[in-house]
């Protein structure tokens, strides 16, 4: 019996060093996402990173404790990944929220997804945040009806301009004086719409997108520079962008998004990916991992608050703001 327990130890041992050497590598070759977008596909997965090393260092210490490879390696994974997260994490500690004045608007983003396993549910949600601008991502097939049944309480819907039909919506409740799409060859070519209304403020617009995903590297990098240009005709201090851009804060690409919109981004480290099963394997994670749903604004809007909605029907949760004037 000893001796099986030492073989087990020894394997658990091995187990441990090569996750705790593949972490460290992974967490390392991601700092190379500053000059490679194929590296920086990396990046995104850093908070897995940073948990297999903290694995790694348990099993060490089940197994007892034998060499330094392990935890040394499980170090350099740590400290690799802290470099890329700590700046955000940082940054959603020292936020300041203002208080919201006449004039607010409270904004919802989520990704229904097309295989919504509770349109009804959605809805209900929806409808009860009683938001002044709603935007959806995949809002078709078995999520299509979710903008169907809340029609009532957002009558005026934004989308792609025929005949590029897509998956984006933008709901209101109030009349756009003007919308259209990021569709077809002489636009953006992006899942996505906006629409300009009209306060006792001024006139706002939103835009809301679907990026594809970051693997493999390039479409994604390249969506970027296709809105950014597509936004410049909006006036910035009263714009906003929102989304599922399928790309976390703490990659390179959605830092050089941040600087290239001119906008602040106001969901910082909000982890909005997956909401319990996220595949058709049935595949699912007890809490989200990944903040990939991001809601920016212009300087003539401060934040008043964030927060993320409870699971729903989706595999995302969805993101809520509110947004009041700057004055």
């Amino acid at each position: 019996m000893g001796g099986l327990l030492a073989i087990l130890a020894e394997l658990v041992r091995a187990g441990a060093l090569l996750l705790a050497a593949a972490c460290a590598l992974l967490a390392l070759a991601a700092q190379g996402g500053r000059f490679s977008d194929r590296l920086d596909a990396i990046t995104h997965v850093t908070p897995i990173l940073l948990t297999g090393a903290v694995l790694a260092v348990a099993a060490w210490l089940v197994a007892g404790r034998r060499g330094a490879a392990t935890p040394v390696m499980a170090a350099v994974a740590a400290v690799a990944s802290l470099a890329l997260m700590a700046p955000e994490l940082l940054t959603r500690q020292q936020r300041t929220l203002a208080p919201a004045v006449e004039g607010s608007i409270k904004v919802v983003q989520f990704n229904v997804w097309g295989r919504n396993r509770d349109a009804e549910a959605t809805a209900r949600w929806l409808s009860a945040q009683k938001a002044d601008v709603i935007v959806l991502e995949e809002a078709f097939a078995r999520s299509g009806g979710v903008v169907r049944a809340i029609r009532a309480d957002y009558p005026y819907a934004s989308t792609c301009d025929d005949p590029y039909p897509c998956s984006t919506v933008i709901l209101s409740r109030r009349r756009p004086i003007a919308e259209g799409g990021l569709e077809g060859p002489h636009r953006a070519r992006l899942k996505g719409a906006w629409a300009t209304y009209r306060t006792a403020d001024g006139p706002f617009t939103v835009v809301g997108v679907h990026y594809t995903w970051p693997w493999p590297a390039g479409p994604q990098q390249q969506q970027t520079l296709r809105l950014a240009k597509a936004i410049e005709p909006f006036p910035k201090d009263r714009l906003i962008v929102a989304g599922d851009f399928n790309s976390t804060p703490w990659s390179f690409s959605l830092k050089r998004q941040d600087a290239l919109f001119g906008l602040e981004r106001r969901t910082r480290a909000l982890f909005s990916w997956p909401a319990g099963v996220f595949s058709r394997l049935g595949l699912a994670l007890p809490f989200p991992v990944l903040p990939i749903d991001h809601i920016y604004a212009g300087r003539g809007w401060a934040t008043a608050a964030v927060s993320r909605g409870p699971k729903l029907g989706s595999d995302h949760y969805p993101v809520v703001v509110e947004l009041t004037p700057r004055r």
